[in-house]
């Protein structure tokens, strides 16, 4: 099993949720978050005065997922997510040792 975590430009969520359900993703959870990366922040200009915004706003999806279907999902967030732009994100793949849904008490990738 492994965690997929993707973090992506904020107007992309609804596509790239729409790709991983076409593909049976049954759920995954979605933060609001800030950073930066080669985009460097930029400046606003705000009733004349200048400021600078370090932090960009992104959106972090995280999805558990078994070993079997890590390609296509991970596939599925590059296509839906692309913008081709610098800033468009990241993905990051962890292994997970194990998973437990707490209502039944499944284990593993059944708990997926």
């Amino acid at each position: 099993m492994k965690l997929v975590t993707a973090i992506i430009r904020p107007f992309k969520l609804d596509d790239v949720k729409d790709a991983l359900s076409a593909i049976g993703v049954m759920g995954m959870t979605v933060s609001e978050v800030k950073g930066f990366g080669r985009q460097k922040g930029h400046t606003e200009i705000y009733r004349g005065a200048e400021y600078a915004i370090d932090f960009i706003p992104k959106t972090k999806i995280e999805v558990a997922v078994a070993d079997d279907v890590l390609d296509k999902v991970v596939d599925a967030i590059v296509e839906s997510a692309k913008g081709n732009k610098v800033g468009d994100g990241k993905i990051f793949v962890t292994a997970l040792d194990n998973v437990i849904r707490i209502r039944t008490g499944e284990t593993g990738s059944e708990a997926i």
